[in-house]
């Protein structure tokens, strides 16, 4: 597999209103990458990858990418109208050309984007609303949507955020599947049991990056402190990172195991 530079951000810093959201950040995504960007709220997640989508402008350094590299965005599902009255193949069509003035929908799109959603389990679904649809559905709408535009690289801001946890592993499978077949992905998560430790790559950010490397090695208490500003145990358990919060260990011993 080819480890051909796709992006590079070094020395970034981005801030809003003068105040820094993200300080001196080197960060590199390859051909054939799957990393996952982990930190508590407020550490500038959501800023690398905006930084990367080209959306916020640097105040210091640069991102470089690789000339007409083609990149798609999943957004959280949070932060999606769900009751706009559109189809599932409207969702899917009505990015492609920015100059539409309506999601008509063209014979050879309609067959292309059928054929994504049978790939991604939604086959039959095209005109479907999407307020129909449950939430795992809705979470794989929108990485079809990005698939439609052919991308090398898929970009995704928590994409198990809200989601129940079997919605979680469909995802991560779907995901784990994309990659095998050659999309390279960047993600955010806050999940970092049942995500991020099953990752091949993380990086633990608060403002700056803090760690980059593999789940074993970037999942230790020393770097979880450091990102977190909290202590963290780490266990385990069949070859797999376990992380605990053990502030919240010790009020649940406190107020008698409850839960």
């Amino acid at each position: 597999m080819s480890h051909e530079l796709l992006v590079e951000c070094a020395h970034l810093s981005c801030a809003y209103d003068q105040n820094l959201a993200i300080s001196n950040v080197n960060f590199e995504i390859r051909h054939g990458d799957f990393v996952g960007v982990v930190g508590p709220s407020g550490s500038g997640k959501t800023t690398l990858l905006r930084a990367i989508l080209g959306t916020i402008k640097p105040v210091n350094g640069h991102v470089t990418k690789k000339p007409g590299l083609r990149m798609s965005y999943v957004p959280q599902v949070e932060s999606v109208d769900w009751n706009f009255p559109v189809t599932v193949l409207e969702v899917m069509v009505m990015t492609r050309s920015r100059t539409r003035l309506s999601p008509r929908i063209r014979p050879e799109e309609r067959t292309e984007a059928e054929t994504v959603l049978e790939r991604l389990g939604l086959g039959g679904l095209g005109d479907r609303h999407i307020r129909e649809l449950s939430g795992g559905q809705q979470q794989r709408v929108f990485i079809a949507r990005a698939l439609f535009h052919r991308p090398e690289l898929l970009v995704l801001d928590e994409p198990t955020s809200g989601v129940d946890v079997r919605t979680r592993h469909e995802v991560l499978h779907l995901l784990a599947d994309l990659h095998e077949g050659g999309v390279s992905i960047v993600l955010t998560t806050h999940d970092l049991n049942g995500l991020a430790a099953h990752l091949p790559r993380l990086v633990c950010m608060n403002k700056r990056i803090v760690a980059d490397g593999a789940p074993l090695d970037v999942l230790t208490p020393a770097v979880l402190e450091e990102t977190h500003g909290a202590p963290m145990e780490v266990l385990l358990h069949g070859g797999v990172a376990v992380v605990l919060d053990t502030a919240s260990d010790e009020a649940v011993r406190r107020f008698g195991g409850a839960t």
